[in-house]
């Protein structure tokens, strides 16, 4: 199994997809140096994908800043601790909490291990996470893309994404996520740099940076 842990192994992955797919080879000449964006594996890279979800990146930094003051971690444990009503304070959505809560009692227990789930093939590492009420495909994708350095992984629900490719191509409208998922196998085993090289193209072409976290 693949794992992304640095730039270079993004450019690895980048140049044996460009051999299985020569059409990537203009969508990665339009979309320029492709992001890591790699952070640690843990609740608090899960609890900030969620709390980026459905909001403006100004409303998901504002809220952030209020759930994690200065450089304390917030791990599963302190989460666990809060007040029941804290996340009325912090500006987080009902929705949002009680996701984070359960996360959060399930990786303080030990029954959800999220820095073990790096090491497990995507299908198993995608049940661990989908389990638990809340957490769904994409965000599960996105975690084990970003936090876990999963390099076969491609979140075929994501709008930029379904966009990008409609775009690349030439297709007149944005192909489903069933549909994405097949045509997305054609890159695997890295499909993790073909969701990277996509979204890297709708910046540069669409003028929207979209990446699912900062």
């Amino acid at each position: 199994m693949q794992i992304i842990r640095n730039d270079d192994d993004v450019r690895l992955g980048l140049e044996q997809l460009l051999l299985l797919d020569p059409r990537l080879v203009s969508v990665a000449a339009d979309a320029g140096p492709l992001p890591l964006r790699l952070r640690e594996p843990g609740f608090e890279g899960l609890a900030h994908i969620i709390v980026s979800q459905m909001v403006s990146r100004a409303s998901a930094e504002a809220i952030w800043r209020r759930m994690r003051p200065g450089d304390v971690l917030l791990t599963a444990e302190v989460y666990a601790a809060l007040r029941p009503d804290a996340w009325r304070e912090f500006g987080l959505s009902r929705a949002k909490a009680e996701t984070l809560t359960r996360i959060a009692e399930a990786a303080a227990s030990g029954r959800l291990d999220l820095s073990a789930l790096s090491g497990l093939p995507p299908a198993d590492a995608m049940a661990a996470l989908t389990a638990l009420k809340g957490v769904g495909p994409w965000t599960a994708e996105v975690y084990l893309m970003f936090c876990g350095g999963h390099a076969d992984v491609f979140p075929s629900g994501d709008v930029a994404l379904q966009n990008a490719v409609a775009a690349a191509f030439g297709l007149t409208e944005r192909p489903s996520a069933k549909k994405l998922a097949a045509d997305a196998q054609a890159w695997s085993p890295f499909r993790s740099v073909a969701a990277r090289l996509f979204w890297a193209y709708y910046a540069a072409k669409l003028g929207r940076g979209l990446l699912p976290v900062a």
